[in-house]
């Protein structure tokens, strides 16, 4: 394997000793309140070796929550839960972002702590069900963001991500993919909108662009990223301008000088892949889900990828790197218990020393 994935790296102001990163994962065990405890702790000290760890989804505020029992970042006791992970995460000598993602239209009501109805770019029910404490529930039609509403949300990123700051994190990344919020102001099937935030792909990314501007005024673009998913269906999303609108919206973020752009989930369009590369003028990172490490770490050896992420293979071997540099086997992750809610696949997967 080549030694490209093992240089080091300076991602804006985050400095990588190597170049395999964690992925974002929903693992569903904060408490009601969305605050991160002991066991999301232990469970980000375990993988501290990987150059960077992302962190699951975290919402930016109370409608952004779309699962339950998933984290947040705007109270006191959000920060608080927060600073015992940044604070193992370091001890154990690891870097952490942590991921603003506000899920919009895919969401319920009982999975939040106001109980109300979720919010979108427009109000289009999406197709599929949603888990809560009494059983899976069909998604509701959401709520039309006003134009106030979507400058206030801009705002909630930016206090979420200083609540990020304020929580130890070395950074934040922006989610803007899988069909949450940011993705649904891109896609037309779910912004039929005919305000400033519609329409044309400018008006479409204007939000996006508007939440990177925002953070990276308040915590610094040093130490802000984004992620976007091009073409990816999932949560009921239908692209049809891929080719037109990821090519505007990194033109457009390029000159903010962001610490990073993470892909994910690109639809094997490696012809787009390979066009955002030759736009985006700082640290790309790639998430090739399914694919071998060998697989990722050529696109850091051929100069498509600067850093690289895995999912699956990160949560069943908190000692990945370790693996990964001397050819040890590797666990098996177990489907089963992703969302258990307990240490059962989340912290008790062996490491090569136990």
């Amino acid at each position: 394997m080549s030694n490209a994935l093992w240089n080091p790296i300076v991602v804006g102001e985050i400095p990588l000793p190597h170049r395999l990163a964690m992925a974002p994962l929903t693992r569903n065990r904060s408490t009601p309140e969305g605050v991160p405890t002991g066991l999301n702790a232990e469970y980000y000290a375990q993988r501290a070796s990987h150059a960077l760890i992302i962190t699951e989804g975290t919402q930016p505020n109370a409608d952004g929550q779309g699962y339950p029992v998933t984290p947040g970042i705007y109270t006191d006791e959000h920060i608080a839960g927060w600073r015992k992970v940044t604070d193992a995460v370091h001890k154990a000598d690891g870097r952490i972002v942590i991921q603003l993602m506000h899920a919009g239209r895919v969401a319920h009501p009982d999975n939040t702590p106001h109980g109300r109805q979720p919010v979108a770019p427009s109000p289009v029910q999406p197709v599929g069900t949603m888990f809560t404490a009494s059983g899976l529930q069909e998604m509701p039609v959401p709520r039309e963001l006003s134009t106030e509403e979507v400058a206030a949300t801009v705002e909630d990123f930016r206090r979420a991500a200083a609540a990020a700051i304020a929580a130890g994190a070395d950074g934040v990344e922006i989610h803007g993919a899988n069909g949450y919020l940011l993705h649904q102001f891109f896609a037309t099937n779910t912004n039929q909108r005919t305000d400033r935030y519609g329409g044309s792909v400018e008006n479409r990314i204007r939000f996006a662009v508007e939440v990177a501007t925002a953070v990276a005024d308040e915590i610094g673009a040093g130490r802000t990223g984004i992620r976007i998913s091009p073409g990816n269906p999932f949560n009921d999303i239908a692209e049809s301008d891929t080719h037109e609108l990821y090519p505007a919206l990194v033109r457009t973020l390029a000159p903010l000088d962001l610490a990073y752009l993470h892909i994910g989930n690109h639809g094997g369009d490696d012809e787009l892949l390979h066009t955002l590369r030759k736009l985006w003028p700082n640290t790309l990172v790639l998430n090739r889900a399914g694919t071998d490490i060998a697989t990722r770490a050529k696109d850091v050896e051929d100069g498509l990828a600067d850093v690289v992420t895995v999912g699956t293979m990160a949560l069943a071997n908190p000692d990945l790197v370790e693996r990964v540099r001397t050819g040890a086997p590797l666990n098996t992750p177990d489907p089963a218990t992703f969302y258990g809610g307990d240490a059962a696949g989340y912290t008790d997967y062996p490491a090569l020393s136990e």
